[in-house]
């Protein structure tokens, strides 16, 4: 058994309590394929059910890719008024999840234990990443030339961060509005249920 480490969990928990979803970006320094490369190697160390590890990644790091995806691409569903990063606040790099069906149509939980890994380690690289699961699936498939098998499932957007996220607990109450918002001085709020929400009693 390991032993017990209270710094290595409050480590932890500060990196989760960093790790938000960002939608607007810097423009310097962009992502590089080697750090994408990085970030994938992460998910090696993931769970996988049965330990099939169907999951593929599709790296994205040219100006021209990134201008083609981002149309496709839908930002930010409680937010309906808002189109998304302006030009100068894109992603400069994009990591495409598929699932290599040749392994079958169910990867299980093997997606999000992924993704969370790969924004973990952005995060303690500094880098802002947005998990989105709305896009024109087919139209990607196409313009990334994707070979055929490989369905993509989530777009992770990444970049450096150009814009405040915090997060704040809600009222409590099973009704509470968890609705992510941006306040005037541009600061994005996402509220989160407490702890006492969460315990079955």
């Amino acid at each position: 058994m390991n032993t017990p480490n209270k710094s290595s969990f409050l480590q932890l928990r500060d990196l989760l309590q960093a790790d938000r979803s960002v939608r607007r970006f810097m423009q310097e320094p962009r992502v590089s394929h080697d750090t994408l490369c990085s970030l994938v190697d992460l998910t090696r160390f993931c769970a996988s059910g049965r330990n099939m590890q169907p999951l593929r990644y599709r790296l994205v790091t040219s100006p021209e890719e990134c201008d083609a995806i981002f149309p496709l691409l839908a930002w930010a569903g409680y937010m309906p008024d808002w189109d998304g990063p302006a030009p100068e606040e894109r992603p400069t790099a994009y990591l495409i999840q598929c699932l290599d069906t040749s392994y079958g149509p169910n990867l299980l939980c093997d997606d999000g234990l992924q993704l969370q890994a790969i924004t973990l380690g952005a995060t303690a690289l500094g880098i802002g990443g947005c998990i989105i699961k709305s896009f024109n699936a087919p139209a990607l498939s196409s313009i990334l030339n994707l070979p055929e098998g490989m369905a993509p499932r989530y777009v992770l957007a990444l970049g450096a961060p150009a814009e405040e996220v915090c997060i704040h607990p809600t009222d409590g109450t099973h009704d509470a509005d968890i609705k992510y918002y941006r306040s005037e001085d541009n600061v994005h709020h996402v509220p989160k249920r407490p702890l006492s929400e969460l315990i079955i009693k």
